[in-house]
C-alpha cells in the first residue's frame, strides 16, 4: 500500500520547467509540514536533480530510515512549499535552511 500523500496528483500544477528527480522526506509529503531545510548535493545519475528537501524536524533515526522518504519531480516538492523556487538553480553543494525568526530561507552549512 502506497503513502497517502497531503496533496492529491490532481492538485498538482506545473510551477517550475522539469527539472528531475529529488528526496522529500514524509513530513513534507504526507504530514504537509512547510520545508526547513535543503540541499543541492551532486545528482546521483541522470534524472536525479541532486534536490534534498527536510522539513528540518526530523530526528536522526528518521532521516536513516528509507521509508520516512520517498522520490519526487522536484515541481511537486514545489506544489508543497513555493518558497524554494527562487533557490532551485543552486548549485551542488550549496543548502539553505528556513530562519525561525523571520520564515525566510539563509544559506546554512552541507550536513
Amino acid at each position: 500500500m502506497g503513502k497517502k500523500l497531503k496533496l492529491p496528483a490532481e492538485k498538482i500544477r506545473r510551477l517550475v520547467p522539469d527539472m528531475g528527480a529529488c528526496s522529500a522526506s514524509d513530513m513534507i509529503t504526507v504530514e504537509g509540514k512547510d520545508v526547513g531545510w535543503m540541499c543541492r548535493v551532486e545528482p546521483e545519475n541522470a534524472q536525479d536533480s541532486g534536490w534534498r528537501f527536510l522539513a528540518g524536524q526530523e530526528s536522526q533515526d528518521y532521516v536513516d530510515n528509507p521509508d520516512n522518504h520517498g522520490i519526487y519531480d522536484v515541481n511537486t516538492i514545489c506544489n508543497y512549499d513555493r518558497s524554494i523556487i527562487p533557490f532551485l538553480h543552486a548549485p551542488p553543494g550549496t543548502a539553505y535552511e528556513r530562519d525561525p525568526g523571520t520564515g525566510v530561507f539563509v544559506k546554512a552549512p552541507l550536513r
